[in-house]
């Protein structure tokens, strides 16, 4: 099933024939009379996308859309109007209550069956972020924010310039923003993507002998980086369903097939450009909270979450191209004694700053994090032992060498660390006979264990120094 749609219709009827058409897409139908029973129905079944015809008994379709916007949960659905003319007055005033479309009666079965793919499928995808977004502010993390105005970066493309300028000289007034135009040869340039446009206006002229070729725009445009999340709007000069229904299919966004009208296409820009906006805010509240799922909220480093499957992939790469890699496990000595004397705040400040230098010491390809309490992990890839061992012993004399300078303690406070450090052995590239490969995960743990051995002896043999283990395999 590509998805549930509920058809709103007071004419049973009309409602069959379109359940028919929908169902033999692979489509789950389900049916309302009214407004009342399209709002019990979203409720209780949740929709993907919503057929309403334009009016209602008891409302119209701009009315269902203003109803679902006051929902107080569920994330937004998709409605889609189907009016019996072609009425401008009445089409404008749906756009506006959030109607994503109005098709006239009778329309193009191909291009319904296309609308009603790109609708659910931008959708499904604003909802997935929406999901992943809800995940994050119950973890704690923010929600996003949405940006003050719709200005946006919009590009004209088409061939005839003179036309598409006196366009952007209409559209500039009602849009805001910037309005640029590019030919269809060089809407791939440098010049054109370099600011990464908000929406791109494909112009297909119904006199150009292959208009088709355009619609190659909207492959490329979906597969480069920086305008794959770009908005699309297709306006056709001639209107034609079956264009109209492969650019849809394509990936654009949206359509007109009547031609240039400067106040309908502003208004479906806007629409495509806070889409846009919202979907980018709640990429970077993902983007963000992942970042932060990572971190250790308290020194930035690392944590345990992220190092451990970290250093399995490090000693993985390490065995794979015969390269050494040591691990290191830090510990600070004495810690408790620093939350005794002068309170948790100073341990805090201690751990922040130990982490600092840690931090600063450290080659970008190296790895540090704290795994817990008062303890770091320091995994350094392609470090020989001797290199290992001079690391190390650098690593402990910038903590010991030069006090700290912590709240509640009126002088500065000397800190050290114990180091234990294991070395992963270099395996044959085939295993000796009786020696089963080690996997990565086992590898990275066994590198744990004689790290955690080896700070052990270093704390025994009298702190603030560095201890080795024995190799790991």
């Amino acid at each position: 099933m590509q998805g549930k749609i509920l058809i709103v219709d007071p004419i049973a009827t009309n409602r069959i024939m379109l359940k028919v058409k929908l169902a033999s897409a692979f489509f789950g139908v389900l049916q309302a009379g009214t407004l009342a029973e399209a709002l019990e129905i979203t409720r209780s079944q949740g929709p993907d996308l919503i057929i309403s015809a334009m009016d209602l008994p008891d409302g119209s379709a701009a009315d269902l859309c203003r109803r679902l916007s006051d929902r107080p949960r569920g994330g937004p659905v998709a409605v889609l109007a189907l009016a019996g003319e072609n009425d401008r007055t009445t089409r404008m005033a749906a756009l506006e209550a959030g109607v994503q479309d109005v098709l006239v009666r009778p329309f193009d079965e191909t291009l319904l069956l296309s609308r009603v793919r790109s609708l659910i499928r931008a959708f499904n995808a604003e909802a997935d972020l929406r999901f992943r977004d809800d995940a994050d502010r119950a973890l704690g993390f923010a929600e996003p924010e949405m940006p003050f105005g719709p200005q946006g970066d919009f590009v004209l493309v088409g061939q005839d310039s003179a036309r598409l300028q006196r366009w952007s000289i209409a559209l500039r007034p009602l849009l805001g923003g910037r309005v640029r135009l590019a030919g269809g040869s060089d809407v791939m340039s440098e010049r054109v993507i370099a600011t990464a446009p908000d929406v791109f206006v494909l112009v297909i002229d119904g006199t150009v002998v292959r208009p088709e070729d355009n619609l190659r725009l909207i492959s490329a445009l979906r597969a480069t980086a920086r305008t794959r999340h770009a908005g699309i709007l297709v306006l056709q000069t001639v209107a034609d369903a079956a264009l109209a229904a492969s650019a849809l299919d394509l990936g654009a966004d949206d359509l007109m097939t009547d031609g240039f009208d400067a106040g309908e296409l502003a208004l479906r820009l806007r629409t495509l450009l806070r889409r846009k906006r919202m979907t980018e805010n709640l990429r970077h509240t993902i983007r963000s909270g992942l970042r932060a799922a990572s971190l250790d909220p308290l020194t930035s480093l690392y944590n345990r979450r992220y190092a451990m499957p970290h250093l399995t992939k490090l000693a993985d790469q390490a065995q794979g191209a015969g390269r050494p890699l040591a691990v290191m496990v830090c510990d600070l000595d004495h810690f408790k004694r620093i939350n005794d004397l002068f309170g948790h705040a100073s341990g805090d400040a201690a751990l922040v700053q130990v982490a600092d230098r840690l931090r600063g010491a450290l080659r970008p390809a190296d790895l540090a994090a704290r795994i817990g309490g008062e303890e770091f992990m320091i995994v350094m890839p392609g470090l020989t032992l001797p290199e290992a061992r001079q690391a190390a012993g650098r690593l402990c004399n910038l903590i010991g060498s030069r006090p700290f300078d912590l709240p509640g303690s009126a002088t500065p406070v000397r800190i050290t660390i114990s180091i234990g450090m294991a070395m992963a052995s270099i395996p044959p590239a085939v295993a000796e006979p009786g020696h089963a490969r080690v996997s990565p995960q086992e590898r990275g743990s066994r590198l744990m264990e004689e790290a955690d051995r080896a700070l052990y002896a270093a704390k025994v043999k009298g702190r603030n120094q560095v201890e080795l283990g024995r190799p790991a395999a």
